[in-house]
């Protein structure tokens, strides 16, 4: 190893926003679990710990999108933030293998989200729908761990500070000193 990647990275082999990416996979797995389970069973039980679970994910979803949004609006003040690379982690302020694991449990979650949707339309007395169809939400709980894993770890680059095009755009004066009084029109008359 070279003497900068000793320095990025850890010697525990943990990373800031390790939390975060094992919150995606514990609720991706759960959300997993409960659901193929609620399609295969189909009891009202497995329904209702699936439709509790895909829900729950929903709701935590919701309030990490909120939490991230308004940390990326306060940071994109001073840095050029891009709603790709928060939401979907495009671009370079986030590693490779950030990227790869969360939009991978990101397209889990879209997957058996609608795989389980479709696989039950009607209810288990023949009327339509069913509680797996809340199973397509949960992708919100990936896109808002996404937002919050790159509201605190992505490295955005600075806003760019423009020049003065003009040589004398640049102030002289300075800019705290009162501004001088009107002439009084009656004084020359």
């Amino acid at each position: 190893m070279t003497e900068t990647a000793d320095r990025s990275e850890p010697r525990s082999g943990r990373h800031a926003g390790d939390v975060i990416i094992l919150a995606d996979f514990v609720g991706t797995l759960a959300f997993a679990i409960t659901a193929v389970t609620a399609a295969i069973v189909f009891t009202t039980a497995a329904q209702w710990v699936g439709a509790i679970t895909a829900m729950s994910l929903f709701a935590v979803g919701v309030f990490a999108f909120l939490w991230s949004f308004w940390n990326v609006v306060q940071r994109s003040r001073a840095e050029l933030v891009g709603v790709t690379q928060v939401y979907l982690l495009l671009g370079t302020p986030t590693p490779g293998r950030v990227r790869v694991r969360m939009l991978g449990l990101l397209a889990v979650q879209i997957v058996v989200g609608l795989v389980t949707a479709l696989s039950r339309t009607e209810t288990a007395d023949g009327g339509a729908g069913s509680s797996l169809a809340l199973g397509v939400l949960v992708p919100m709980y990936g896109l808002g761990l996404n937002g919050l894993w790159a509201a605190y770890h992505a490295t955005f680059p600075p806003i760019p500070i423009p020049e003065p095009t003009e040589p004398h755009a640049r102030r002289t004066t300075d800019p705290t000193a009162e501004p001088d009084p009107e002439p009084d029109p009656e004084a020359n008359a």
